[in-house]
């Protein structure tokens, strides 16, 4: 049989292109530029390999693969996109594509892709999926984030373990959700858990759960995180800030794939997916010896790395259209960004990343004067971003002066809701997170950062205040040293 190949195209640039590189390594390539093209090709002719576009001039090409697939279950399929969306390449893996490949795409990688395909020779029958989840929560169609989709399409349909790395604020938890909502467990619970959170005493117990009169407080049986996602997925957030003896009880439980409940005697057998995330580069962790080397590979099965907002600037016009959008079904007025408004923001450093620019275009939509919003207006809001929105010190509060009066506070409230735009529904509890966190470093300042003399001070248990510090993102860089 010859290297026969069906071509589905209707940009007719991109067809000579593909068709050359193709013929070039000895493919027969035919070539059409519609669905309904396709199917009198596909009816006259055998084909070892389908390449097809999505929109066509008659339909959507992936929409209509479904009798192809009954008519031709061994045939593989490649699919070209410039709806370079994650919906997009969800729907492709659906089908069963082989591959997919968003706009602009590597010639090369194309060419090598096809090979690989027809020298695989599928001949199993593709799972579909049903009931794919729209709106999903994922913004961007830059190069890196088509990294992003494309690894996600490939754990849709199994359970292995999955490693979301990336700094804070670049969306780890929404990766974890779209990969919970389009995979193979989207009918059971998605639990997320903070595990820097949990006093490594309490692990066990929060994550395994503890029977009844297990210890003092143990006043009825609790069920743990693992058992809350039967059937689910179980996000554990933050895994590289988990202290080393939570760790190793962690990996005692994914090695054996079983628990038990503290004070238990039966072991429970896990059902549920393990998705991590970490904002921390563990690799020097593990040579530093502060994460476990073991862990990380029983983690790690899949990576996925998210890039940062600096790097994927061709995103921030469409992310900052969808928040302003959000922001309006959530009650704020409705505003337009102009081009000139736009291109600032895109030339933004945005070091907290989407959650910093989230935040600001919720500000920018409570402040603006006007519908239309561009550059001039955009400008002085962007200097109060610096400080990511939190309370004045007490020194900038009074003019460099020891500040405290009552007029003082209620001045600097006013400033903070003037800068800020909190989610309504969500003022008092993000004004209180503003207040805490200069409280909290300057009370540990006072005590040279003896967290047990700062609880004493504060009037709160220790565990808390360790809770809090989490809560609060303060990290030990920022914490005094005690001597």
């Amino acid at each position: 049989m010859t290297k026969r190949i069906l071509l589905v195209e209707d940009d007719a640039s991109i067809a000579l292109v593909i068709t050359a590189a193709l013929e070039a390594e000895g493919f027969d390539v035919d070539r059409c530029d519609s669905i309904a093209g396709r199917d009198r090709f596909l009816a006259g002719a055998d084909y070892r390999l389908l390449l097809t576009d999505v929109m066509l001039t008659d339909g959507d090409g992936i929409e209509t693969l479904g009798p192809v697939r009954q008519a031709h279950p061994a045939l593989p399929i490649i699919i070209l996109s410039a709806q370079n969306t994650l919906d997009t390449a969800v729907r492709a893996s659906d089908t069963g594509a082989f591959e997919y490949f968003p706009k602009p795409f590597d010639l090369e990688e194309l060419v090598r892709t096809v090979t690989q395909a027809i020298g695989k020779a599928e001949t199993a029958a593709p799972d579909l999926a049903q009931d794919v989840p729209q709106g999903l929560p994922l913004v961007g169609r830059s190069a890196a984030m088509q990294a992003v989709y494309r690894m996600i399409t490939r754990v849709l349909r199994n359970d292995l373990t999955v490693l979301i790395l990336g700094e804070s604020g670049t969306g780890k938890e929404l990766v974890a959700e779209a990969i919970h909502q389009l995979g193979n467990r989207r009918s059971g619970p998605f639990i997320a858990v903070n595990t820097a959170a949990i006093p490594a005493e309490l692990i066990e117990s929060e994550l395994f759960g503890h029977e009844k009169g297990a210890f003092t407080g143990a006043v009825a049986r609790s069920i743990g995180k693992f058992e809350q996602a039967s059937g689910g997925t179980l996000f554990l957030d933050e895994i590289g800030d988990m202290p080393m003896q939570a760790q190793t009880r962690l990996l005692r439980a994914l090695q054996s794939g079983r628990i038990r409940r503290v004070g238990g005697r039966d072991e429970i057998t896990l059902d549920c997916r393990i998705v991590a995330a970490t904002n921390r580069d563990l690799l020097p962790m593990i040579a530093a010896g502060t994460f476990r080397e073991d862990l990380y590979y029983r983690l790690a099965v899949v990576p996925i790395e998210l890039p940062p907002l600096r790097e994927r600037a061709d995103d921030i016009d469409a992310l900052s259209r969808h928040f302003l959008a959000r922001a309006a079904a959530e009650g704020l007025p409705r505003r337009q960004l102009t081009a000139a408004g736009s291109d600032l923001l895109s030339r933004q450093p945005w070091r907290g990343n989407v959650r910093e620019l989230r935040n600001f275009i919720y500000r920018l939509a409570l402040l603006a004067r006007d519908e239309v919003v561009d550059a001039a207006t955009i400008e002085p809001l962007l200097t109060h971003t610096e400080n990511g929105g939190a309370l004045p010190s007490s020194g900038e509060m009074a003019g460099g002066e020891p500040s405290p009066g009552p007029a003082s506070l209620a001045n600097s409230v006013d400033l903070w809701l003037s800068i800020n735009a909190p989610t309504p529904g969500t003022v008092y509890d993000a004004a209180l997170a503003a207040f805490e966190r200069p409280l909290f470093l300057n009370i540990l300042a006072q005590t040279g950062g003896n967290q047990l003399r700062a609880a004493q001070i504060l009037g709160i248990n220790r565990n808390t205040l360790r809770k809090r510090l989490v809560d609060l993102a303060i990290t030990p860089e920022e914490m005094p040293r005690r001597d």
